[in-house]
């Protein structure tokens, strides 16, 4: 198992005793993220000298998995001539996701010392829109003819392969570049050297479109186990690849995204401790003010309701839980249909089937809930705690209260989502806060409008 503090302290010996060469064999036998994680921690003093100790094409990975401003920090340090070592070892989507991340200056520095294919091919890349299969595509792939033997599409990848990201997974385009087909070379081992590649070929290509978002496109990939996805023009013309490692990235991107809107947080792509202050402020204080504004319609109708309470004021003991109980039942209906909606498993069309479900999930929820309050409230409030103002009217009124609570919780749960991806919003949006603030609001109404018709207040 992978010693992350022993190496952390054993690295930090071996430069104290400047024992470079020991060092360079110690990090050459651990893997990019690794020693990426091991340079962050080592702290701006000692990241370039150790990034300068590996060699070339690790050096490269190790780039790409560190963070922006690691990133920044080395390149500024970077001569021109390591900078175009570094680029030239890069591939293209890693290096346009890296210029993408870098200020204006650095940015210019990039291309500047970049290949001009490389320039070209990132300022292609970086037209396309931010969350788009285009914009995580990497334009370097390996395609055949159909009309070639198997013996020369191992030719070709002997001759080209050793460049490109991935060649586990071959296209097979025409002249114009349109995607005719797709094989493995496990397809290719296991047909003999003169087969045509139109034999073996499999027709049936799923592929995206450069427009098509990234999240669907990391779905897709998903669905069908594909170690890269083709990503055509609307020519169908084959444009480039998204490889798995990219889908796992907006993948965790898109799961952290949905986290922080269903805590009411204005998402950022910073690391938490590498999040400001000021930044996590920025980001928590808009939600918390829009929710401590709405909120104040739960006090009016307390306030309205204030006469009612002050006749029966053991009523106002269990609005707490009744308020809590409504707004956790909201927030497993909400936070269910929001996971499936980014899965892909229900859409708008399916609502009522969605409200069907989750009413009678709620009916069976809130009778549970009204019976074990019940025998609570007689058992544990009345005879344990003696509070003879408790009567079975009273218990009745809370009781039934939950049980409509729990359904209109679940109803405003499972809608909402849906109506927020039906308007073009991020069904995220609707998650816990938004949810408990409405719920909190319609089971008050519900409560003092079964206290006033059933007491006759």
């Amino acid at each position: 198992m992978f010693n992350y503090e022993g190496i952390l302290e054993k690295i930090g010996e071996l430069l104290r005793s400047k024992r470079y060469a020991a060092l360079r064999d110690l990090l050459e036998s651990m893997e990019p993220a690794d020693i990426a994680a091991l340079l962050e921690d080592s702290g701006e003093e000692a990241m370039p000298l150790l990034y300068r100790l590996l060699p070339k094409e690790l050096a490269a990975e190790v780039f790409v998995e560190l963070e922006a401003d690691s990133q920044e920090m080395l390149i500024n340090g970077f001569s021109n001539t390591e900078l175009r070592e570094v680029l030239d070892e890069l591939y293209l989507d890693d290096a346009a996701d890296i210029v993408e991340e870098m200020p204006a200056n650095v940015v210019i520095r990039i291309l500047d010392k970049a290949a001009p294919e490389m320039r070209k091919s990132i300022n292609e890349l970086l037209k396309y829109p931010e969350d788009s299969a285009g914009s995580i595509m990497n334009m370097e792939f390996l395609s055949l003819k159909k009309d070639m033997t198997v013996e020369d599409a191992f030719k070709r990848i002997r001759r080209i392969g050793g460049d490109m990201e991935t060649i586990n997974t071959l296209y097979v385009t025409d002249p114009t570049r349109r995607l005719l087909g797709v094989l493995s070379v496990r397809d290719l081992l296991l047909a003999e050297s003169d087969d045509l590649i139109e034999d073996i070929m499999d027709t049936n290509v799923v592929s995206v479109t450069t427009t098509d978002d990234k999240e669907d496109v990391a779905q897709a990939m998903s669905k069908y186990d594909y170690l890269s996805m083709p990503v055509v023009d609307r020519e169908s013309r084959l444009v480039g690849i998204v490889t798995v490692d990219d889908a796992m990235d907006v993948m965790e991107e898109e799961a952290t995204e949905d986290i922080e809107k269903m805590a009411a947080i204005t998402p950022t792509d910073k690391p938490y401790l590498k999040t400001s202050v000021l930044d996590t402020f920025r980001a928590r204080i808009p939600w918390l003010l829009l929710l401590m504004v709405s909120a104040t319609f739960t006090g009016l109708i307390i306030t309205s309701f204030e006469a009612s309470l002050a006749v029966v004021p053991v009523l106002t003991a269990y609005i707490p839980m009744l308020m809590d109980t409504g707004g956790n039942c909201g927030s497993q209906a909400s936070v269910t249909v929001i996971r499936a909606l980014s899965l892909d498993e229900v859409e708008f069309s399916d609502l009522l089937s969605v409200v069907w479900k989750e009413i009678r999930v709620a009916v069976l929820c809130g009778a549970v809930l009204a019976v074990a309050n019940f025998g609570k409230m007689m058992l544990v409030d009345r005879m344990l705690l003696g509070n003879t103002a408790l009567t079975p009217l009273l218990a009745a009124i809370v009781c039934l209260t939950l049980v409509c609570a729990v359904a209109v919780a679940k109803f405003v749960g499972c809608t909402l989502p849906l109506m927020a991806k039906r308007i073009g919003l991020d069904p995220a949006v609707m998650a816990s806060p938004f949810i408990t603030t409405i719920v909190d609001a319609l089971s008050l109404l519900i409560y003092f409008q079964f206290a006033s018709h059933m007491l006759g207040l």
